[in-house]
This record gives structure tokens, sequence and C-alpha cells, in this order.
């Protein structure tokens, strides 16, 4: 069964790499609209362990773009629906979930491991940099998720390194937050040049870790984490 089931793909990139991809280990920290679609790519390519790493349930709210975001799932963890999930997809696939909420010392307990790729998908700013910093620092090798939210047109849509990023405002606050570290390149991110609708973003108070609310629509955060994957997969193929 697992031959058939990867059998397309072995027919496109070949037997070699589908084998690589089987022995691969990839770390995705956040599991919303883009971490979640990068999760399902991956494993629908045979990757062959992920760890998974998010603290949250599900909002009725989620359901316009995240792709685990059910009636029957809302209040549910991400991490255990998208544990049974990837397992339906491939029941070989080795699912290691963390159902903490990263911060400090817990990022670089979980970065202290061997990985073939780490996907940064956190949506709150201080661990986001502090998980980028920790993994530059341990030399992983990192793609990150700038803001899908507030944008509409998926042809803006690039992916480049850090330095080369432009009109998205969390990577402009991440590069100026990290060159006091002295990081001014040297990982990949995935943003779109549209200037974001002004409108969709709504100030908000008494939000424990959140500034403002951002409008979304269904398909940003999937063609986000649909990039973030075909990066990773382009990457192993090209052996880099």
């Amino acid at each position: 069964m697992t031959e058939k089931r990867f059998k397309r793909t072995e027919m496109i990139i070949g037997a070699d790499i589908v084998k690589k991809l089987e022995s691969a280990k990839m770390l995705i920290a956040g599991l919303g609209g883009v971490g979640g679609y990068v999760a399902e790519m991956l494993a629908r390519t045979g990757v062959g362990k992920l760890v998974i790493i998010d603290s949250d349930v599900i909002d009725i709210t989620n359901i316009n773009r995240q792709i685990i975001a059910l009636e029957n799932t809302v209040g549910k963890s991400k991490t255990e629906l998208f544990t049974k999930r990837l397992q339906q997809i491939n029941p070989n696939i080795e699912i290691d979930a963390k159902k903490i909420y990263l911060k400090d010392e817990l990022i670089s307990e979980v970065l202290n491991n061997k990985y073939d790729f780490v996907v940064d998908a956190i949506d709150t700013l201080a661990p986001k940099i502090h998980f980028i910093k920790t993994a530059i620092e341990m030399k992983h090798k990192l793609i990150s998720s700038m803001g899908a939210g507030a944008k509409l047109d998926p042809s803006k849509v690039k992916i480049a390194d850090i330095s080369k990023s432009y009109n998205d405002n969390l990577a402009r606050i991440l590069r100026k937050r990290l060159h006091r570290f002295g990081i001014y390149n040297g990982f990949k991110v995935v943003f779109s040049t549209e200037q974001v609708i002004k409108k969709s973003i709504v100030e908000t108070e008494g939000e424990e870790n959140k500034k403002s609310k951002i409008g979304s629509i269904s398909y940003m955060p999937a063609i986000f984490g649909i990039y973030i994957a075909s990066e990773i997969i382009k990457e192993i193929i090209s052996g880099n």
C-alpha cells in the first residue's frame, strides 16, 4: 500500500528522492493557516518524520483558512488533530507532537536536535524572533513565513532571502530586530509584495501577545504554506 501511496510522487521525482524524504526529519513551529498546510504537503510528499508544535485549540474563527478547522473540531487540540490526520495520510509517518507555547528555553530545547529543515510559522512576534535567532545560531536550514493576512493577490507571493523581502510589515520588523543580533541574511522567507489592505487590520486591547486582529482570505495562508513545502522539496531534490 505504501508503494502505491507515493507512486505518483516517485514518477516525478524518482525513487531515490522518495527514499530521502522517507528518512527526512522536519520541524514545524505553528500549525495555523500556514503551518498546517506545510505539514499537510510534507506528509503527502512522503516525509518520514515530523515534529509539530502548537499550544492552541481550534477556534471557530479559524474555519476560514485552516485546513484542520471544521465545525466538529472547534475546541480540539491542533497537535492532536494533525497527528491523527497525518497518520491517515501516511500510517508510516513518525509524528512527535508538542502541545507547548514556544518561548525562551523551550525554543532552545526543541531546536537542539538534528533536522533536515526547520519551518517557522509562528504568528507572535517575540517567540518568532527568538526562534529564528536560535535556529540560525544552531545552523539549521530554516524557512520562515511572513504575513499572509491583509493580502488578497496570490501572484504577489515570493520566496527570497530575508534581506530581499519588501512590502511586508512583519518582515520589516523582523529585519530590524534581527539586525540587533548581527543577523542580516542567511534564511529564506515566504512573503507577499502586495500592499496591505489597511481596513482589514483592527487594533485590539487586553489580548495577550496580540496588538491587532488581521483579516484573512482562505487561500493566502494555504499558498504561503505550499510555497514553503515546495521550497523544502526542491532543496532536497537538488541535494542542497
